[in-house]
């Protein structure tokens, strides 16, 4: 569906209609800007209803114009501003309905389904019979369904997506357990068959501090033979010459 932008005609009626008074010379530019943007030169025409503003910043008709100018080339934050003031100032239900309606424009062009039903609905308050603000409110409030739609689909299967993956973390962790368990196991299998392949000592053998204290017995027997000796001395012997 096509954005429904308030057409140039309403745009040169609602000139007239502002109770705000402003001078032939605001309403000349004003006038200047609708023949700039009847020939789609946007940036043009902008700036022929900001000259009127600055001569009249209250001039309702040079602000709505404005918004729209705005609007066609996409500047749809500045647009809404304008707008939200032409709407403010204007004393006329249908004119503020109109601004509002232009602002729930903006918000579709952008697909922002909920800011645009508010302003439709706003639009609706100030009058009650547009039955393009009523086609529009229909159509925002159905992208807006179809959106949340759309949008809890999305969310149960990004959450179908994450269960997979914690389960597939999960078995990953399960199976590198099993493999870490499986070689503990392995090693002590290892250790134990290696403890009983090696050989039981022998206990013919006698340890180190054996040997030394056998040493030293002997080694104390044999000094006290050696002072034995030296107190039993040989008797002399008698040498008889053979005469």
């Amino acid at each position: 569906m096509e954005n429904r932008i308030t057409s140039l005609p309403l745009l040169l009626v609602a000139l007239l209609g502002f109770a705000i008074p402003a001078s032939a010379q605001e309403r000349k530019l004003v006038q200047k800007g609708n023949e700039l943007y009847q020939q789609k030169k946007y940036d043009e025409a902008a700036k022929a209803y900001q000259q009127a503003l600055r001569k009249q910043p209250g001039y309702t008709p040079g602000m709505f114009n404005l918004g729209d100018a705005l609007m066609q080339q996409k500047k749809y934050d500045a647009a809404r501003q304008v707008l939200d003031k032409a709407a403010q100032s204007s004393k006329q239900p249908e004119e503020k309905g109109s601004a509002r309606y232009n602002i729930g424009n903006s918000f579709m062009s952008e697909q922002k389904w909920q800011q645009a039903a508010d302003a439709y609905k706003q639009s609706l308050r100030n009058n009650p019979e547009d039955a393009d603000a009523k086609y529009n409110l229909s159509y925002a409030l159905a992208k807006l369904r179809q959106q949340q739609q759309n949008g809890g689909g999305k969310n149960q299967q990004q959450n179908q997506q994450n269960q997979n993956q914690n389960q597939k973390n999960q078995q990953q962790q399960n199976q590198q357990q099993n493999q870490k368990n499986q070689q503990q196991q392995n090693q002590q299998g290892k250790d134990q068959q290696q403890q009983q392949q090696r050989p039981e000592p022998d206990q013919s053998k006698i340890s180190q501090q054996q040997a030394d204290n056998i040493l030293n017995a002997l080694e104390q027997d044999e000094r006290k033979l050696h002072e034995r000796m030296k107190q039993e001395k040989a008797p002399p012997t008698r040498l008889e010459k053979d005469w």
